[in-house]
């Protein structure tokens, strides 16, 4: 039986993931409803991508009761509220990084969910990618041996975008672009903690963090290096060195589509999309998807891939880096 997948947001970043879904088997992937804060913005949406329900609030599509799991792609800011909504209507969902504005709502969510008895997974996609397939099993099998350093960077000139630029809107490079640097540094060690968290950087005329670096140091003297920024192109790649050797993502860290093992280049094409896309390898959503599905095929309530303890140690990182940088948002100050 097919997954039936409900879109709450008819933004850019649903239109990629929607067309990403269209890559995969029609039989075990399905769109059946699609909804935005604006009616006429939700028939576009559906008129252009052959969706039957159209919905102009996301409460009327929180009581659908023909949907699986539902994707959530509203901006940052909007995800505890949005998410809340349909946990509570025991709907599954898939919510765009970052999951929360900080750890209190990442913790609220992941509640909500334990509590309504429903799936819920924060959608960093790089983690289902076959590139990062491909670094576990070779980190499982101790192919560069024991690692010593992780170095991830992540950044390009962003500032013309405002939601990129606002505090409001949950702005700044830590939220947008540092969690994907963070997420594999976590990924690497397995979600361990790091005994300590340096981070130092600066903030644009916003009051949002413009560029970050962090030093992460783990138990027995491994260490991290992360740097993102939306201010500047960065090289956009990532390196672990082991004793025996390296591993690295030599471009599009976050959506990477090749992989270098000790000097030997493997490529992992992407599907062509059957639309033009907002975002650069965009395609690739569609291994988080199958992702979710055989989640809910096994009736598990979080992936072991995307765990929940990794999206809480991701906010408490994050709030401590934006802590040392001097980045607030409203969300913070409340209790």
């Amino acid at each position: 039986m097919a997954t039936r997948w409900g879109i709450c947001s008819a933004g850019k970043i649903s239109h990629d993931f929607t067309v990403a879904l269209r890559t995969l088997p029609h039989d075990d992937h399905q769109i059946v409803a699609v909804a935005a804060r604006n009616l006429q913005h939700a028939q576009e949406f559906a008129k252009k991508h052959n969706i039957p329900r159209v919905y102009g609030s996301y409460e009327e599509l929180a009581k659908d009761s023909d949907i699986d799991v539902v994707y959530v792609g509203t901006i940052h800011s909007h995800h505890l509220s949005t998410g809340k909504l349909f946990l509570t209507s025991h709907k599954n969902v898939l919510i765009e990084k970052p999951l929360a504005m900080n750890l209190r709502e990442v913790l609220e969510l992941t509640n909500t969910a334990k509590e309504n008895d429903v799936f819920l997974m924060e959608a960093i996609w790089t983690r289902f990618f076959p590139v990062s397939v491909e670094v576990g099993r070779l980190l499982g099998q101790g192919e560069v041996g024991e690692v010593q350093m992780v170095r991830a960077d992540l950044g390009a000139p962003l500032t013309h975008i405002p939601r990129l630029t606002h505090r409001e809107l949950g702005g700044g490079a830590l939220l947008d672009l540092g969690i994907y640097c963070l997420q594999f540094v976590f990924m690497v060690f397995n979600g361990e903690r790091p005994e300590s968290i340096q981070a130092m950087g600066y903030c644009i005329d916003t009051g949002v963090d413009g560029t970050v670096v962090l030093v992460l140091k783990f138990s027995g003297n491994r260490m991290a290096v992360c740097t993102c920024s939306i201010t500047m192109m960065l090289t956009n790649d990532a390196v672990i060195t082991g004793t025996k050797g390296t591993i690295k993502v030599p471009n599009h860290m976050w959506c990477p589509t090749s992989l270098e093992v000790n000097g030997e280049v493997t490529q992992y094409p992407l599907p062509e999309p059957s639309l033009p896309l907002n975002f650069i390898h965009s395609t690739g959503l569609r291994y988080e998807a199958e992702e979710v599905r055989q989640c809910l095929l096994k009736e598990l309530k979080e992936s072991s891939g995307m765990p929940w303890s990794h999206s809480h140690l991701l906010a408490e990182v994050m709030d401590e880096a934006r802590r040392q940088v001097g980045v607030t948002y409203n969300q913070d100050s409340i209790q």
